[in-house]
């Protein structure tokens, strides 16, 4: 089926990690968010799954670069790049041409003017002719499924690659919320850190990230625990090659110090929620999304430490992008989108 209409509209999930692009209602795109550039002519050579597979191997003409860092834009020029060929993939895979496109980003609820207008300049040079910002947590929340126009509190922690989100949403609107840059990427930090000095063994962003999705715990007594993973690297003395087993409690002693950071900042938001939204959060509960929610046991930890039930997002990684596609199909509808 082919479309030849003079305007495409694309939900964009913009992440530290992942850019997740839907059309339609359906993920057109899901890639990590890394391009790869040519030192020399500063052109694209690749851009999500194959640059990610040349992170770590590139040779002097080549680099390769996350344009988001902390959920902002790091790297204007890599990140319109990357905009611009991920929306290209979009487009080849759908068969539609499209001069112009309307876009709705999610961003974080943090962001400073400088840093959404970074996110708009971006897009619009990447061929977009109308762009509308929803913060990454109203999204999620959409994602979810969750009425957010309706009179009732309901709380959303959304753990990315770069920042954690967390909100309270009524009314449309979000009435308190707090956003801090310890995410994913930082525990990914703590793996590598930790394997540097209890293993003495080098591992790289990549290894490390791995470790995180095969043994990566919140607790250090779980159930289903998860077979060790092997871990191989040189040793950083002798640089000869070693082979490490990583167990699940290790890594949940390594990334103590980031979880509890995360604890404190969703004490700190209930602390500024008004009582009556509070009495609803009790009842309804706290919504986790995002990459991070993933991390086993830390739904149970968080339920135990604050004392309200903690659930987990149907689909964490994509309640965002989700999300950003429900406001796509209201744009007229809803207001707390910005322009």
């Amino acid at each position: 089926m082919r479309f030849f209409s003079f305007t495409k509209e694309i939900a964009i999930d913009l992440g530290t990690a992942n850019t997740v692009i839907l059309h339609n209602d359906k993920i057109v795109v899901d890639e990590p968010s890394i391009v790869a550039i040519d030192k020399k002519t500063e052109k694209l050579i690749a851009v999500g799954k194959e640059a990610q597979q040349m992170q770590g191997k590139e040779h002097e003409h080549i680099r390769t670069v996350r344009p988001l860092r902390k959920g902002v834009i790091a790297d204007f020029q890599a990140a319109e790049l990357m905009i611009r060929g991920l929306v290209k993939k979009a487009s080849s895979k759908n068969n539609w041409f499209a001069p112009s496109l309307r876009m709705v980003i999610g961003i974080p609820s943090g962001s400073t003017e400088v840093e959404t207008r970074a996110v708009r300049d971006s897009s619009e040079h990447a061929g977009s002719r109308d762009t509308y910002m929803i913060y990454e947590p109203m999204a999620a929340a959409l994602g979810i499924g969750l009425d957010v126009t309706a009179p009732e509190g309901n709380m959303i922690v959304d753990i990315g690659g770069g920042t954690t989100e967390i909100a309270v949403i009524s009314l449309g609107g979000i009435v308190s919320n707090k956003s801090i840059q310890i995410a994913g990427d930082d525990l990914t930090d703590d793996i590598q850190n930790h394997m540097r000095r209890a293993h003495n063994v080098k591992v790289g962003e990549r290894t490390a990230e791995l470790i995180k999705i095969n043994v990566g715990a919140a607790l250090t007594e779980i159930d289903n625990p998860p077979e060790d993973f092997v871990v191989h690297g040189p040793n950083q003395m002798t640089a000869l090659p070693m082979e490490v087993p990583v167990s699940y409690q290790e890594i949940s002693h390594c990334i103590e110090k980031s979880i509890s950071k995360i604890e404190a900042a969703v004490l700190s938001a209930l602390e500024q929620t008004p009582p009556e939204l509070y009495a609803d959060i009790v009842r309804n509960g706290i919504w986790l999304a995002g990459g991070g929610a993933m991390l086993r046991g830390l739904d149970k930890r968080l339920t135990d430490k604050i004392g309200i039930k903690f659930h987990i997002a149907d689909d964490p990684l994509l309640a965002v992008a989700r999300g950003t596609g429900v406001a796509l199909k209201n744009i007229d509808k809803f207001q707390f989108l910005i322009r």
